[in-house]
């Protein structure tokens, strides 16, 4: 499944002409916030490259995003995450920031899910989510995804939210 459109965005598998527009969304600090922190030009070279091996290696993977007018909106996917050492699948999704509180994640959200349980016929998906996220944690409540439980990952508090077939 290289792309799929929901109502507002197109989604095409992520390629190494995505660079440039990851970059600029992984450089602005309000943006990547919550997905980790800024990310430098070679640091998000290295994670494109992940990106595109993950979908060679599971056929899925993250998507970059397109506005109904062709301009780069964001990123999201579907893809493997090692959590307290057990293999999950997770939904992940980051816009630009001119685009937030316009309803694109929860948008994406829903996508991603009916994406992954339905036609990838996954048997659940997480949603990982920073404790202070609240606008994530919103987006994922009302994509029907239940509140797990809380732990760290990579020395952050967080949340596991979760969605099952």
């Amino acid at each position: 499944m290289d792309h799929f459109t929901t109502p507002s965005l197109t989604a095409e598998r992520l390629r190494e002409d995505h660079l440039a527009d990851l970059v600029a969304l992984h450089l602005d600090p309000e943006v990547s916030h919550y997905i980790g922190g800024v990310r430098s030009a070679e640091t998000t070279k290295a994670y494109l490259a992940v990106n595109m091996a993950h979908w060679d290696q599971h056929g899925f993977g993250l998507w970059a995003l397109r506005t109904n007018d062709g301009a780069f909106a964001g990123r999201a996917g579907i893809r493997h995450i090692l959590v307290d050492d057990v293999d999950e699948i997770e939904i992940a999704y980051a816009f630009k920031r001119s685009l937030w509180g316009q309803g694109l994640a929860s948008e994406i959200a829903t996508a991603l899910t009916q994406v992954g349980l339905s036609q990838l016929e996954l048997p659940s998906l997480i949603g990982l989510v920073f404790v202070g996220n609240a606008a994530s944690r919103r987006v994922l409540e009302k994509s029907n995804y239940v509140l797990e439980r809380s732990t760290h990952h990579h020395g952050e508090d967080v949340v596991i939210y979760r969605a099952r077939r």
